[in-house]
């Protein structure tokens, strides 16, 4: 019986870590593949397309770079980014704590009114958007386009949040209180840094998501002045649909600032997560 339960194991922990070497393999690989062929020749990618290139060449990326104004969407795509996920952290987080610390009424329904849009599609408010940016003059402009992010990331940024500031002990600013600190001391220098986790989380989501974010970016801008990448690239897709290596390079050059951001803060996200996932 023992050695039937060994056995069993055994074949369990090959089925895991088979399972789990698959996962990496299909999630990392098109990724890989695409940085590899950014390097290579449009020869080398028609003729072998999964082979590692000869030489590392840069010319893909000094031609988008310079012939394409893509360090002007690339900035346009990290100015909107941050700024709307940076305001959207200072307002929602006020907005998690007092939900967290604070009772009033109707709480509950009001915290599910919040969260529920995150079952909301977004092209569904399409129609609603767009006329309050048309009519607020907005349209085609990096301000609207922030304002949209801004907005997008209240549902997320409440859960993780929320659950965040819920962990931070009660008796913290009880005794805060006590030593005659208002809201705002309580909230920026006793649960801000013990939120750093939850913090980064919300952080990273947003600024991924709104960099990543196409569908609005393409509805409300329409000059290349306020062009984000996302959009760009998919103009750069028309226009290199037969030129793969620049196409590569392009690719690479958006997918690469988030998979560097998360390697760094994958930790806080890691940690915030469970947080999340035990305290909410």
């Amino acid at each position: 019986m023992k050695r039937k339960q060994t056995t069993g194991s055994i074949l369990f922990k090959i089925f895991m870590y088979f399972t789990l070497i698959f996962t990496v393999v299909v999630s990392v690989y098109p990724i890989l593949w695409v940085i590899f062929s950014s390097f290579k020749s449009n020869a080398a990618i028609l003729s072998s397309p999964f082979s590692l290139p000869d030489t590392f060449n840069f010319n893909a990326y000094a031609s988008v770079l310079n012939q394409y104004s893509f360090g002007l969407y690339g900035w346009n795509s990290l100015l909107i980014s941050t700024l709307s996920t940076l305001l959207a952290l200072t307002f929602f987080s006020m907005s998690a704590y007092v939900f967290a610390k604070f009772r009033f009424p109707f709480k509950g329904l009001i915290y599910v009114l919040f969260t529920i849009t995150l079952l909301v599609p977004g092209h569904t408010k399409t129609q609603p958007i767009f006329s309050l940016i048309m009519n607020l003059n907005l349209y085609d402009t990096k301000t609207g386009l922030g304002l949209v992010y801004l907005s997008g990331g209240i549902a997320m940024s409440l859960f993780v949040l929320r659950a965040t500031f819920m962990a931070v002990p009660m008796e913290l600013n009880e005794a805060a209180e006590i030593d005659g600190a208002g809201f705002l001391r309580t909230f920026a220098q006793i649960n801000l840094p013990l939120a750093k986790n939850g913090l980064a989380t919300a952080g990273i989501l947003m600024f991924l998501g709104n960099w990543n974010e196409y569908y609005f970016a393409a509805l409300l801008t329409s000059s290349p002045g306020n062009r984000t990448l996302p959009v760009a690239l998919g103009f750069f897709n028309q226009a290199f649909s037969y030129d793969y290596t620049r196409m590569f390079a392009a690719l690479t050059l958006v997918i690469l600032p988030g998979i560097i951001i998360y390697m760094f803060a994958q930790n806080q996200v890691q940690a915030s997560i469970a947080s999340t996932g035990i305290k909410g």
